[in-house]
């Protein structure tokens, strides 16, 4: 179970927070020393950025963005370049070794477009973990930005959140969602600990989880059912192992929690 890899997804914000990057990645460094670290990571912050500087702009359905196909060679350096290198050089000064990779590299996730309305929107499915085992083996950082392929060559933007379930999954890994916030807090604004599928609709329905938690904690709770296992929601200005040994964040359980957990 020590060995077991921590998948570790971050939202673009990140990258407007150079102390904040700099002090993951050397909570990273000193985690790598015991079990292998990948980190998965969006960008849309930077990516909304290019797209106004080139006047382009698209619409949602049902809370989700279109891509239109010509939108993808922007999204694409923005997301596997500009994003992964900027991380990848922030894990360089940390004193990893990172490897920039993208989810159709040595074919690790297969892609399919979601719907024709969404353009280019993929749905992830794990395929090949060799490459990414072999990465792992050699003690390297794998960094992963979100884009795929589908078969038949058409690049596709994955949801982040998304990619980093299906690298876990890929992996049998360790689940870690981190952002700007220390996890879920209840209506006295303190930290719930464990969360399942029933205590996220009493939480919701007492208008204490809303908006963009509601969907975080949702993404958590599907992440954790195709993992069968807890994910955790914490702060990315927390030491990873604070967060690995339950002493801050959330954890969301894919099942109701037995009486009496405490975990």
């Amino acid at each position: 179970m020590k060995r077991t890899p921590i998948v570790i997804k971050v939202g673009g914000a990140l990258l407007d927070d150079q102390a904040a990057m700099s002090r993951l990645l050397t909570s990273i460094q000193t985690v790598l020393a015991t079990r292998p670290v990948i980190l998965v990571h969006g960008g849309g912050p930077l990516v909304e950025t290019l797209m106004a500087s080139l006047g382009l702009s698209s619409s949602k359905i049902d809370g989700l963005r279109v891509t239109p196909d010509e939108h993808m060679p922007y999204i694409c350096g923005a997301l596997a370049g500009s994003a992964n290198k900027t991380l990848c050089a922030a894990a360089l000064q940390a004193g990893c070794t990172p490897v920039g990779l993208s989810l159709l590299d040595g074919n690790m996730v297969t892609c399919e477009p979601l719907d024709a309305r969404f353009g280019a929107v993929g749905v992830p499915s794990a395929a090949d973990p060799a490459l990414l085992k072999s990465v792992l083996a050699q003690g390297l950082l794998p960094v992963v930005s979100s884009i795929g392929s589908s078969p038949e060559g058409r690049l596709l933007n994955i949801n982040a959140d998304q990619a980093a379930t299906v690298i876990a999954e890929l992996v049998q890994g360790e689940l870690l969602l981190l952002s700007n916030v220390t996890g879920v807090l209840d209506g006295d604004k303190q930290l719930i600990s464990t969360l399942d599928a029933a205590g996220i609709e009493t939480y919701a329905d007492q208008g204490v989880i809303t908006d963009g938690m509601l969907v975080k904690v949702n993404a958590a709770l599907l992440a954790a059912t195709t993992l069968g296992r807890p994910v955790t929601i914490a702060s990315w200005n927390a030491a990873i192992p604070e967060i690995l040994n339950h002493a801050t964040g959330t954890q969301v359980f894919p099942s109701p929690l037995p009486s009496g957990d405490t975990l």
